[in-house]
């Protein structure tokens, strides 16, 4: 497995607030989200990269405003009255 070293200051730690330990495990989710945002990886990839099962993964992206179906509350709400309208056409 690769690993990704990123410096930091003590100060960033203080500035947070935060334990080496809390600021890396948060810095993973964090990178971890980002990147399932952009579309770049999948939420299961997504969860490996943050150290947690992918159920856990999927819940707290909506702890971060994400959707685990890709798209946002709005979007699927506007495909669901797409849906509706192209049956009431058939």
């Amino acid at each position: 497995m690769s690993q990704l070293n990123i410096p930091y200051s003590p100060e960033v730690l203080w500035a947070l607030q935060e334990e080496p330990a809390e600021f890396e495990r948060e810095a993973r989710l964090l990178l971890a989200l980002k990147l399932y945002e952009l579309g770049r990886l999948s939420s299961g990839l997504a969860a490996e990269l943050a150290g947690m099962p992918r159920t856990a993964f999927l819940f707290v992206l909506g702890q971060h405003g994400l959707s685990p179906f890709g798209e946002m509350a709005d979007e699927l709400e506007q495909d669901l009255a797409d849906a509706r309208q192209a049956r009431r056409l058939q």
